[in-house]
């Protein structure tokens, strides 16, 4: 929850927050989709479907954002993402000059899950990462076949809502304490709209923590999944007060 914190935090304490946060996100939204998404059952000869599928991986990935912002969000503001890390900066919730860390944390964080997911993955017999790591992908790497420009609009256009939705419930106006349920339910419907499309970034950490396990061309297509979020990220950041008419706040106090 990009908002200022009502106490300043120490710099470890802020780093710690954001790594296991985003840890925690790459591990509940993506381990899902590895472990859980297509699991099939057998009974009396016929194969019965029990994975949770597209809407399971999407109500993990909206569970993960709402709790970690419950637990982490008073110590960092619960970002977890650098493109809600730029949106906040944009936005004057943040300081630039914090940016940076935040953004190391996470990548950091999202890796080690990945990593991890990959270790654990791998103790099943027949596992091959190639191509089963939950890596977001366009073309031949998108989960129905979307191409570059269809990835780039729906990541643009859905990260600018995400940003505008962390910075409208964490306004001083909205109620207080619902922040973290809007923001979960809000990554739930992302999820729900662009998992075919993309598989879902709106997050260049979650990308990056596990398109180099993955390989099959999602290394060479990480580029977009930094940039696509990154510009709805801008764009919501600049907007949020004229559109909303949020007073300019300082974001060094």
């Amino acid at each position: 929850m990009p908002s200022t914190p009502p106490v300043a935090r120490p710099l470890t304490a802020v780093i710690a927050a954001e790594l296991v946060g985003t840890f925690w996100l790459v591990l509940g939204g993506c381990g899902t989709a590895v472990f859980a998404a297509v699991q099939i059952a057998t009974a009396d000869t016929r194969d019965i479907p029990v994975g949770v599928g597209y809407l399971g991986v999407a109500i993990a990935f909206g569970l993960t954002v709402l709790t970690g912002a419950y637990a982490f969000g008073h110590i960092s503001g619960g970002h977890f993402n650098p493109a809600v890390t730029v949106g906040a900066a944009v936005a004057g919730r943040l300081p630039w000059t914090k940016a940076p860390v935040y953004i190391v944390s996470q990548v950091v964080g999202g890796l080690i899950a990945g990593a991890l997911i990959l270790v654990v993955a791998s103790g099943k017999d027949g596992f091959e990462a190639t191509g089963r790591m939950a890596a977001n992908g366009y073309g031949a790497n998108s989960p129905d076949g979307y191409g570059l420009l269809s990835a780039l609009l729906i990541e643009i256009v859905l990260t600018a809502i995400f940003v505008w939705v962390i910075l409208g419930s964490t306004d001083r106006r909205a109620p207080a304490g619902f922040a973290p349920a809007a923001i979960g339910l809000t990554l739930t419907l992302i999820h729900l709209i662009s998992i075919p499309v993309t598989n879902t970034s709106v997050n260049p950490a979650r990308s990056t923590a596990v398109a180099f396990f993955n390989g099959d061309g999602a290394p060479g297509q990480l580029w977009l999944f930094w940039a696509a979020p990154i510009a709805g990220a801008l764009v919501a950041g600049a907007l949020y007060g004229p559109l909303f008419g949020e007073r300019a706040r300082s974001a060094t106090r």
